[in-house]
């Protein structure tokens, strides 16, 4: 989906990512807003950790779901500042980085901040 000037450069996370943050944020979603409804005694060790936590942390694990959003948002932001400084300039392309990198954070922004653009487009 690139020009070759690399202006709108985009690169979708892998899936091992899409699918380990979407289940991970999904499960902690799921902890914090419905633990009524979680099956603790099916999920072996993760469901005692997460009924331990439940039960006797229960205000620590929402300020931290709120806290991992917050994270996602800061990254999407720095994502856009990084876009800027490697000479992204279409809103559309600009748009995907924002989306996937609050969707999937640092999986995401990792792949913004490796990607070098050729200098040599930028001199003429």
């Amino acid at each position: 989906m690139a020009r070759s000037d690399g202006s709108a450069y985009f690169r979708r996370s892998s899936l091992f990512w899409i699918v380990a943050v979407t289940v991970s944020m999904g499960f902690y979603t799921w902890t914090v807003f419905w633990p009524q409804q979680i099956p603790y005694d099916s999920l072996g060790p993760l469901g005692a950790l997460s009924k331990y936590l439940v039960n006797e942390h229960y205000s620590i694990l929402y300020k931290g779901w709120w806290a991992a959003w917050a994270i996602h948002t800061i990254e999407a932001l720095v994502a856009l500042k990084v876009c800027s400084d490697k000479g992204i300039t279409s809103s559309f392309t600009r748009l995907l980085w924002f989306s996937q990198t609050v969707l999937f954070g640092f999986a995401s922004l990792g792949l913004l901040l490796k990607y070098k653009p050729d200098l040599r487009t930028k001199k003429q």
